[in-house]
């Protein structure tokens, strides 16, 4: 099979222990074979059989050359949206007050049972097709806003369907544990069992690569919670959760028994949670964007984080409630900007640690062996990515070998 070869470039593999910040190679190369990188490095410094092979060569144009994005929680797939509790929020009214009262998740729950397939993915295509413009290569899509077999379905389907339609690689997440509708008012542990009946269903249809909960004092408590990660467990799907967000419920304790993917949110969690996440290797998913869209001032503990070695991604948690954004770039600059990341670690909470979460092994650096998914920035240093707010320069994606 014929090689491509780009160069004239400077690359930004986000190797974990590099040399150099950000694993970064000046004049590099890169060359790829159908799907697959073969090859990184200096320029000067390609093989002579592989550089005679590379039938097809590409010049970057100076360009930045880094992983392809990706953006490891969301839910992306909903209908309607929440403008109106925007504004209750900034009349005063809070984020628990609004759930209790029959907003919130609930609403949202009732404008997507409401959608077809067709239009959810009409209205979910635009947010999409937002983040594939600013280099988003993988993406996660979470259920939870059908809260019924039918409806779970119907999400799940249409964030598959997605994935077909366009240049990008989706994951799905079951997350049937999301809230308590409205049919089961009083009654959690038994809209828990339904949930218990929903995963192996969905799962058979394979709807389902990872399951997910939220673990908080307005959704589910612990003991809930785990009781959907034995079901989990007893069907082999990896597992992770919404922990520590509004309080310290131990959370990320109880997903670290579990070998959770990733705990994300964590705002409250304790210094026992990031001790059990880094035993477990799970990684934490700092969400920004609905820290500063709720006005949150409880910071999420980063330095005790790194003081444990947990790893860090960042996501755009995309909703319609606590973080309507479809900008994971903007979400680079507010993890540096609000929870003082360095713009190095951001731009590996989008690429190496955010593969981490969704337990992909193929993606996430530039290196021999992973999958050809790359992004060319009209930049000169890595750190440009977080530091412009609103700026999108990127030029060109490479997804699975194939310019986009």
């Amino acid at each position: 099979m014929s090689l491509q070869l780009w160069s004239n470039c400077r690359a930004a593999t986000l190797q974990a222990g590099a040399a150099q910040p950000y694993g970064l190679i000046e004049d590099a190369a890169l060359v790829v074979q159908g799907e697959s990188i073969v090859w990184v490095g200096p320029r000067t410094n390609v093989p002579a059989d592989l550089l005679a092979r590379c039938t097809v060569q590409h010049d970057a144009g100076g360009t930045l050359i880094t992983p392809g994005l990706i953006d490891c929680h969301t839910h992306l797939v909903y209908g309607g949206d929440r403008a109106h509790e925007f504004e209750l929020r900034l009349n005063g009214v809070t984020y628990e007050e609004i759930a209790r009262t029959g907003g919130g998740i609930a609403s949202t729950m009732q404008a997507t049972r409401a959608a077809t397939a067709p239009q959810l993915q009409a209205q979910s295509a635009t947010r999409l097709q937002r983040l594939i413009a600013e280099g988003v290569t993988t993406l996660e899509i979470k259920s939870g806003y059908g809260l019924a077999l039918e409806h779970e379905r119907k999400i799940l389907s249409v964030a598959r369907a997605l994935g077909q339609a366009h240049a990008v690689d989706i994951r799905t997440t079951f997350l049937g544990a999301h809230a308590v509708p409205a049919e089961f008012a009083g009654r959690t542990d038994a809209y828990v069992d339904a949930v218990l009946e929903m995963l192996p269903v969905l799962h058979a249809e394979g709807l389902v690569d990872a399951v997910d909960a939220f673990c908080e004092r307005i959704a589910f408590s612990p003991a809930q919670t785990e009781r959907v990660f034995v079901a989990a467990r007893a069907l082999g799907i990896p597992v992770k959760l919404h922990a520590e967000q509004l309080s310290d419920s131990g959370g990320a304790q109880l997903a670290a028994r579990y070998g959770a993917l990733s705990c994300d949110h964590l705002e409250w969690l304790s210094a026992e949670g990031a001790q059990a996440m880094a035993a477990a290797g799970s990684v934490a998913v700092l969400l920004p964007g609905a820290f500063y869209f709720l006005r949150e001032t409880k910071l999420p503990p980063v330095a005790l984080l790194r003081e444990h070695g947990v790893p860090m991604a960042i996501s755009t948690d995309c909703n319609p409630g606590s973080s309507p954004c479809t900008s994971l770039l903007l979400m680079l600059n507010m993890a540096c900007t609000l929870f003082r990341l360095t713009p190095e670690e951001a731009l590996a909470g989008v690429t190496r640690h955010a593969a981490a979460a969704l337990a992909l092994r193929d993606r996430g650096v530039l290196a021999a062996g992973m999958r050809a998914d790359f992004v060319l920035w009209g930049v000169e240093q890595p750190a440009e990515l977080s530091y412009a707010i609103g700026a999108n320069p990127r030029l060109q994606t490479v997804f699975k070998g194939q310019s986009i």
